[in-house]
């Protein structure tokens, strides 16, 4: 009887053959019984083969570190996983589902043009995961990394007032060209997200405004050239002083 339903780094280890006999011979009895997590496995074990030849010699050298090949396969994995997190955001921003029963709800939700709801369906992807392009815990990291990507938006202001210190940024895309995320966190580690994009024909300019979507509040504008949204949690009371800030700065 197995001790426990063996985990994904185990399941690594298991393909690096770095498992103790005892455990090993469990994770095969496991994966016998799970013909669809052999195939995963069987699957990773061909993509070790792969890193091997294509990675042979290059160990072979001076004071070359040891092949974590478990860390690479992770690392591709990761690089896949946010190709696919960014293609849900294009996918809302273009209104176009058929990926699954949420990327069609979600799509149905910007066909009905409720407002900036790929700012909402960001924040839920992003601001919660590490999945930022770049990490800044500085206001003036954020303020280069925003100018240099997008030349004509205002000066993003200190939300230290409001107990909101930066975490970090990506850069995403709609129909119309680049769009951003940066996330703010305080000290218990809740987070909000300040979402930004050009307006297009499926999003026009927002009048100001703010809606509801489960848990989260978007609260919405338009200045210069860009739509905003600040994204937060619907409780949160700091939100509306948040978003006039963030509206006097940009």
């Amino acid at each position: 009887m197995t001790r426990l339903i063996p985990s994904e780094d185990e399941l690594h280890a298991y393909v690096d053959q770095r498992l103790d006999a005892a455990r090993r011979a469990e994770v095969q009895a496991w994966l016998a019984a799970n013909p669809q997590a052999a195939a995963t496995v069987e699957g990773w074990q061909a993509d070790a083969r792969r890193l091997r030849t294509a990675l042979a010699g290059f160990a072979e050298g001076p004071g070359a570190p040891p092949l974590e090949l478990g860390r690479l396969r992770r690392q591709v994995r990761h690089r896949r996983q946010r190709r696919w997190a960014t293609a849900a955001v294009l996918l809302l921003a273009l209104g176009v589902g058929g990926l699954g029963g949420w990327q069609v709800r979600d799509a149905r939700l910007a066909r009905a043009d409720l407002p900036m709801a790929d700012a909402v369906q960001a924040h839920r992807l992003f601001a919660g995961s590490e999945a930022l392009d770049i990490q800044a815990s500085d206001p003036g990291q954020l303020r280069d990394w925003l100018g240099r990507h997008f030349n004509r938006v205002g000066q993003l202001p200190d939300l230290a007032g409001y107990g909101f210190k930066p975490v970090g940024a990506r850069l995403l895309s709609n129909e119309q060209g680049p769009a951003a995320l940066l996330v703010f966190e305080d000290g218990k580690g809740q987070r909000i997200s300040l979402f930004l994009r050009s307006p297009g024909d499926q999003y026009r300019r927002m009048p100001d405004g703010q809606r509801v979507d489960g848990q989260l509040e978007a609260r919405y504008w338009s200045h210069g050239a860009y739509n905003f949204a600040l994204v937060s949690a619907a409780d949160d009371v700091r939100g509306a002083g948040v978003r006039e800030a963030l509206r006097l700065g940009l």
